[in-house]
């Protein structure tokens, strides 16, 4: 063990003679902010974005500003993005009449004020603005909301799944992964084997990154199990100490929306002060998939309540790609669910 201070030289990775963070085992951080610049400029800048439909001619001419921060964490294998940007760019338009002279030529620009990790599967806000806010000025601004509005969103999108799937690391990251495992044996048979092997171990790596987990967990609260029943059942208790809106129903087949819409699910089993089986979907998952919650209420004496949580079928991945939907599901649960309770409510041991 080393002493306090020193750090145990197993864990530094930097002072290993090759310096290597062997399958991204340790956290590593890359910054994507100019990689966000670029990717927005190239996809954004000279955009058409109509051509003469109704005589109005409209393109976008250059991204001037991204700001903020963007980056990507690689922690034991797995991606983790991180973003919270604005970008604006200019656009220019003009109208012609039926002969093909131009009547009025007009400048605006576009604002995206927040583009966020957090609200990875809603689109933003885009402003749109022109600097002539004359009749002809305002025709070309809303043809500029109508038909430019529409393409801006897809890049965001597209940058969206870029990021979840690692941005400038993600060849990094593909060429670890397809790296191929070092063999000193010259027999070739034993090679021939080697590959068979690497090639089981990356299918089922494959589909093991599709695949489901479960999340168990065991809290403890200074409080009778009817009171924390009670508390996860009631509509404006979930208000008070989530902060966000809710709507739950306290019959058996009813249905559920908490944290402002972005879960919602319907109650499978309900037993007062024992029990709460309800089926849970994420706004950001994959179309058609839900999980099962099941929340086991026990009392071993007066005044302290156990609460035994089992959160199956919890996807991987969510529809972007973004591989941690576990661990914020997880985190979710002790952090905005049963350590908000202990705080609002001081029902902490």
């Amino acid at each position: 063990m080393a002493k306090y201070g020193e750090g145990d030289k197993r864990w530094i990775v930097e002072e290993r003679a090759d310096g290597a963070n062997v399958h991204n085992w340790h956290w590593a951080e890359t910054d994507c902010l100019p990689w966000s610049k670029t990717f927005f400029t190239k996809s954004l800048s000279d955009l058409p974005i109509l051509t003469g439909e109704g005589n109005l001619y409209i393109k976008t001419k250059s991204v001037d500003m991204v700001d903020g921060e963007a980056y990507v964490n690689i922690r034991k294998g797995k991606i983790i993005p991180g973003y919270e940007i604005s970008l604006n760019l200019s656009w220019e338009g003009e109208v012609k009449d039926g002969e093909g002279k131009t009547l009025l030529k007009a400048e605006g620009n576009v604002e995206i004020p927040y583009i966020a990790d957090e609200n990875a599967d809603e689109d933003p806000e885009v402003r749109v603005t022109v600097k002539d806010e004359g009749p002809i000025g305002k025709t070309l601004k809303e043809a500029m909301l109508a038909k430019g509005k529409p393409l801006a969103l897809e890049k965001v999108r597209d940058y969206v799944k870029a990021m979840a799937r690692g941005g400038p690391v993600k060849d990094e990251v593909e060429a670890k992964e397809l790296a191929p495992k070092s063999n000193s044996s010259s027999n070739s048979s034993l090679g021939v084997v080697s590959k068979e092997k690497v090639g089981v171990e990356k299918e089922s790596k494959k589909e093991g990154k599709k695949g489901f987990k479960t999340i168990t967990m065991s809290e403890k609260f200074n409080c009778r199990a009817k009171d924390m029943f009670e508390i996860l059942m009631d509509e404006n208790r979930w208000k008070g100490f989530t902060q966000s809106n809710a709507r739950i129903s306290k019959e058996v087949g009813g249905q559920f929306s908490i944290f402002d819409g972005s879960v919602t699910g319907v109650n499978m089993e309900l037993q007062e002060g024992k029990l709460i089986a309800q089926r849970w979907r994420f706004g950001s998952w994959p179309d058609g998939v839900d999980s099962t919650v099941r929340l086991v209420f026990d009392e071993p004496e007066p005044g302290v309540t156990i609460i035994k949580l089992t959160h199956s079928d919890v996807p991987e991945e969510d529809r972007y790609g973004n591989a941690t939907v576990v661990e914020n599901t997880e985190r979710g649960w002790r952090d905005l669910i049963f350590n908000k309770v202990r705080a609002v409510f001081g029902f902490g041991i």
